[in-house]
C-alpha cells in the first residue's frame, strides 16, 4: 500500500516538474524579454555607390531595443572603426549618418566595405541577446558627370520657349535634366548620337523673375554637375483686363463646371466663382502637366521639323496669351488669373484643324477648359484645344497635318462659343505667337538644332 502511495507521489511530482518545465520553456519562447529575432540593418536609401563626401544613411532596428552597435570601414589598405557604442538606454530604432574616414588624398580604391554589428537587449542566448554582423560592399565613385551645353536658343522671353542641346556622360548616371530657377524641371530626350540630349524649355509666365537655367546631372554616388545654360532674357508685355462677373454666369456656368468636375459647390456666388477660378483651375493645369509629361514622346530624335501653327480659319482674336485678368463681382475684386492661350471666335461650331501631325494624348472633359484635346508633336511640344463641342479623334490616334480634329463650342467656364488654343512645353502653357511665327521657329529652334549637330559631328 505504501509502495503504491509512493509511486503515485513520484508520478505527481514528475507531472508537476514537467508542467513547470513546459511553463518555463513556454514563458521563454513567448515572452517579449526572450524574443529571438536578430536586429535589422539597412540603408535608408538604396546605396551601391559612394562618393566618400556624403554621409551613408543607415538604420538599425529591433523590437526589444538595440543595446550595442559597431560600424567599421574597410578597404584594401585601411580598416577603421567609425562608431562603437554601448547604449545606456536601448533604442528600438537608430538612424546613423556614416561619414567616410580621413583617407590619403591619392586614395584610388574602387570598392570598400561597411561592416555593421549590432546586439539587442533580449535575454535570449543566455542573456547575451541576439546579435548580427552585416557587410555592405560599396563601389567608390568620386568623379562628377560630364555635362556640357552644346547649343541653345539665343534668348528666352517670359512666357516663351527655347531649345537646349547638351552632352551628358557618366558610367553611373542616375538623373539629368534642365532646371528653371530650381522651380521647374524639363526632361531631356535622347538626341542624334550617344550621350547627347535635347529639350525644349519654358519660362513660365507665372514666374516673374529670371534667375538661372541649369543643366543638372547626378550619378548614383550623388556626384552632381551644374552647368549654366547661357540665355539673354526678354520682357513680356502684359495686358491687364478687368472682367465683371454676374450672378447669372456663376449660377449657370461656374456651378455646373464644379458639379461636373465632382467638387462641392459653395453657398455664395463669390465663393462659387473663386473655387472654380482658383481651385479648379489649379487642378486642371496640374492634370495637363501630369498627362503631357507622362505621355509625351521620349524616343530619340535625330531631327525636328515643325510648321508654324495657324489660327482658327476666319476667326477673330478675342483674348491673347498672358492677359492678366482681374475679376469683379458687385464692384469688388474677388480674384485674378492668367489667360494662358489664344481665344479665337468664328462661326458657331467652326471646324478646328491641327496645323501639324501628332499623337492625341488627351481627349476628355477638363473643368474650366471644357471638352479638351491635347496633341503631342514630339520634343515635349504639345498643343491644346479647349471648349470643343464635337471631337473627331481618339486618344492614341496619330493625326495628320490639316486634319479636322474637332469643332468649337462653349463647354467649360466660358461666355460663348470659341476655341482656346494653347501651346505646351512639357505641360507648361507658353506663348503661342512664337510657335505661329515661321521665322522664330527657324532662328530659335531648327537652326539651333542644325548647328548643334555640326558641333557634335566635329567631336
Amino acid at each position: 500500500m505504501r509502495r503504491n502511495n509512493s509511486n503515485s507521489l513520484i508520478k505527481f511530482l514528475i507531472i508537476i516538474i514537467l508542467i513547470a518545465i513546459v511553463g518555463v520553456v513556454g514563458f521563454i519562447y513567448l515572452s517579449p524579454q526572450f524574443e529571438q529575432n536578430k536586429p535589422e540593418i539597412k540603408f535608408t536609401d538604396k546605396k551601391e555607390f559612394w562618393n566618400l563626401k556624403d554621409s551613408l544613411n543607415m538604420n538599425i532596428s529591433d523590437e526589444s531595443g538595440i543595446k550595442y552597435y559597431k560600424v567599421t570601414y574597410k578597404d584594401d589598405k585601411n580598416e577603421t572603426v567609425l562608431e562603437d557604442k554601448v547604449l545606456d538606454d536601448a533604442k528600438k530604432s537608430i538612424n546613423l549618418e556614416i561619414k567616410a574616414p580621413k583617407l590619403d588624398m591619392f586614395f584610388k580604391g574602387k570598392n570598400v566595405s561597411i561592416i555593421v554589428e549590432a546586439v539587442d537587449k533580449s535575454k535570449w542566448n543566455f542573456f547575451e541577446g541576439n546579435s548580427i554582423k552585416k557587410e555592405f560592399k560599396i563601389k567608390i565613385d568620386k568623379q562628377s558627370p560630364v555635362a556640357n551645353v552644346i547649343g541653345n536658343s539665343f534668348a528666352i522671353r517670359r512666357g516663351g520657349s527655347a531649345v537646349v542641346v547638351v552632352q551628358v556622360k557618366d558610367e553611373n548616371l542616375k538623373d539629368a535634366y534642365i532646371s528653371f530657377n530650381n522651380e521647374e524641371r524639363f526632361e531631356l530626350i535622347p538626341f542624334y548620337k550617344k550621350d547627347f540630349y535635347i529639350a525644349l524649355i519654358a519660362w513660365p509666365v507665372t514666374i516673374e523673375k529670371f534667375d538661372r537655367v541649369n543643366l543638372v546631372a547626378i550619378d548614383e554616388a550623388n556626384n552632381k554637375t551644374f552647368t549654366k545654360v547661357p540665355l539673354y532674357i526678354r520682357p513680356l508685355k502684359i495686358k491687364n483686363e478687368n472682367i465683371n462677373i454676374s450672378s447669372s454666369f456663376v449660377n449657370n456656368i461656374s456651378r455646373n463646371v464644379l458639379e461636373k468636375s465632382g467638387l462641392d459647390v459653395p453657398s455664395t456666388v463669390k465663393d462659387i466663382f473663386v473655387k472654380e477660378n482658383r481651385t479648379l483651375r489649379k487642378m486642371n493645369t496640374d492634370i495637363i502637366k501630369e498627362i503631357t509629361r507622362k505621355f509625351m514622346d521620349k524616343e530619340k530624335i535625330d531631327n525636328f521639323q515643325i510648321s508654324a501653327f495657324k489660327r482658327l480659319s476666319g476667326s477673330k482674336t478675342v483674348a491673347g496669351y498672358a492677359d492678366r485678368r482681374h475679376y469683379y463681382y458687385e464692384n469688388e475684386k474677388i480674384d485674378q488669373a492668367w489667360h494662358l492661350g489664344m481665344d479665337w471666335a468664328s462661326i458657331k461650331h467652326a471646324s478646328i484643324k491641327a496645323s501639324n501631325a501628332g499623337k492625341v494624348i488627351f481627349n476628355d472633359f477638363l473643368g474650366i477648359y471644357g471638352n479638351t484635346i491635347i496633341i503631342d508633336h514630339k520634343l515635349g511640344l504639345q498643343t491644346l484645344y479647349a471648349h470643343t463641342s464635337k471631337s473627331n479623334v481618339t486618344v492614341g490616334e496619330n493625326i495628320k497635318a490639316n486634319s479636322i480634329i474637332a469643332n468649337t463650342g462653349s463647354t467649360g467656364a466660358v461666355f460663348g462659343d470659341h476655341l482656346h488654343f494653347g501651346v505646351l512645353v512639357q505641360g507648361i502653357e507658353v506663348n503661342p505667337l512664337e510657335w505661329m511665327d515661321r521665322n522664330w521657329i527657324k532662328t530659335r529652334i531648327t537652326n539651333v538644332i542644325t548647328e548643334a549637330k555640326k558641333v557634335i559631328n566635329s567631336k
